[in-house]
């Protein structure tokens, strides 16, 4: 008698969990920030997507409809750097239609104002939470808080999957896998995964149409030892310097290249070529190098304490609708999981994709559009390395390298790429850094605009 009456205990314990985790809204419509006086006017929507086995990954995003054409305008999945950077990095601070207002805003009282060169102008733009431990996004279980570059493009393409089901008006808008940074090894890697999946027949079939990748990291040990180069080409190392340096590095194994390049670029004191580059922001060798921990409110690396005081009241959470009691401190990074040249696997990722060319040379033969952007004072992956990795595809050049245009300044140079079908634009931008859009959001913008302007959306999809 005690034994059934314990299964029946357990048996309606169950039917009210399930019941309970049924009825949480996954997702809601943000009316109102901390910060933002006033409605927001544009449509803001977070929630989280269950993803693995029995969901053990809650993912969370943030969801912006275009402000132009939602119904039509292209989707745009956005994931930053990292791998580990928060989705609200970019969604306030770089492409998002709000941005922190530093003038009127300190430490602890941020205020949030509009930004007018939001690639949510022309595009809906999902900010994503990848991998689990990144942001507000968490696992229920030990084995999924472990991450890896390629489990991060199945991660990323199921979550696609689940919300478009959920999103079913989205699923003909055209598709691309977007993001910055150390994303250049993944977003490939992700975007074959859609077509593979389209080309397997699994449902639901999303309309992707190819890939945005910003500054990337494509190839480690190219884009690392091209700092070498790019040193050399902007007067910060004497050709004496470089000779040396490069005749040593090309006759050695990969390993000790990177040793190499470390010593000399990573500010190794007793390297004699300490005074060359010392004292640089190798985001961007134009701005001064600022204390990454413990930045002057004026520098760019100063964004980071503000949203980690921002994100992590209680007013903030609620107001994002963030599932309470589950994150206990926001970061913008989450350094458990962010890569570094000198970073061995962790327990939580696997870094264990190199190069993501091979997954280039699979997208050109799926008639995929890419666009690859460098600011061209970037000097963390700078435009050197993406320009022999590109070359290494041996495209058909469609058109030349040529200046573009924002109003009637240069705001950069562009060349295209074609094969059957495929093609890949390889843009830079003049005076850029490596998040882009800080540096030139109205240039960075254009370019993107334009790029996806240029394309025919109509389609028998």
């Amino acid at each position: 008698m005690d034994t059934i009456i314990s299964i029946f205990f357990f048996i309606f314990l169950h039917l009210i969990i399930t019941t309970s985790s049924q009825s949480y809204s996954n997702n809601s419509i943000i009316k109102n920030l901390p910060g933002f006086h006033g409605d927001l006017p544009f449509t803001l929507e977070t929630g989280y997507v269950g993803i693995g086995e029995d969901d053990a990954i809650q993912v969370f995003y943030c969801f912006v409809e275009s402000q132009r054409n939602p119904l039509q305008d292209p989707l745009l999945l956005y994931t930053a750097g990292g791998p580990g950077t928060a989705a609200l990095y970019p969604l306030l601070y770089q492409i998002g239609p709000l941005s922190i207002n530093f003038k009127n805003s300190t430490w602890t009282n941020i205020t949030l104002e509009m930004n007018e060169n939001s690639w949510t102008k022309v595009a809906n733009m999902i900010f994503v939470d990848l991998p689990a431990g990144t942001g507000f996004s968490y696992s229920k279980t030990w084995e999924a808080s472990r991450s890896s570059d390629t489990s991060l493009a199945l991660q990323s393409y199921e979550f696609l999957q689940k919300w478009l089901l959920e999103h079913p008006r989205f699923l003909n808008n055209p598709l691309y896998i977007s993001g910055i940074s150390y994303m250049g090894i993944v977003i490939p890697a992700t975007t074959i995964e859609v077509y593979k999946g389209n080309e397997q027949g699994k449902q639901p079939q999303l309309n992707i149409k190819g890939c945005i990748c910003v500054s990337p990291l494509t190839d480690k040990f190219n884009d690392f030892n091209s700092r070498l180069e790019f040193a050399h080409r902007l007067a910060l190392i004497s050709d004496d310097i470089y000779e040396v340096t490069h005749e040593v590095s090309v006759d050695h194994n990969l390993f000790r290249s990177l040793e190499i390049f470390i010593s000399i670029i990573n500010y190794n004191p007793a390297n004699s070529q300490l005074q060359c580059t010392s004292g640089l922001n190798i985001a961007n060798i134009l701005d001064p190098a600022c204390d990454d921990a413990d930045p002057v409110p004026t520098c760019r690396e100063a964004a980071r304490i503000y949203l980690e005081n921002w994100a992590n009241h209680e007013v903030v959470q609620k107001a994002l609708h963030v599932r309470e009691g589950i994150i206990e401190t926001w970061y913008k990074n989450n350094d458990s999981l962010h890569y570094d040249m000198n970073k061995e696997d962790t327990v939580y990722y696997s870094y264990d994709i190199f190069s993501s060319v091979d997954y280039h040379r699979q997208l050109v033969a799926r008639n995929s559009k890419v666009l690859v952007l460098n600011g061209d004072h970037d000097m963390n992956f700078p435009y050197v390395g993406t320009e022999k990795w590109i070359k290494s595809l041996n495209l058909p050049i469609e058109s030349p390298w040529n200046p573009w245009f924002v109003g009637k300044q240069v705001a950069g140079y562009k060349t295209t790429f074609a094969k059957n079908g495929y093609t890949l634009t390889y843009a830079t931008i003049k005076g850029a850094g490596h998040a882009v859009a800080l540096y030139k959001p109205e240039e960075a913008l254009a370019i993107v605009d334009d790029w996806l302007s240029s394309h025919n959306y109509l389609s028998d999809f």
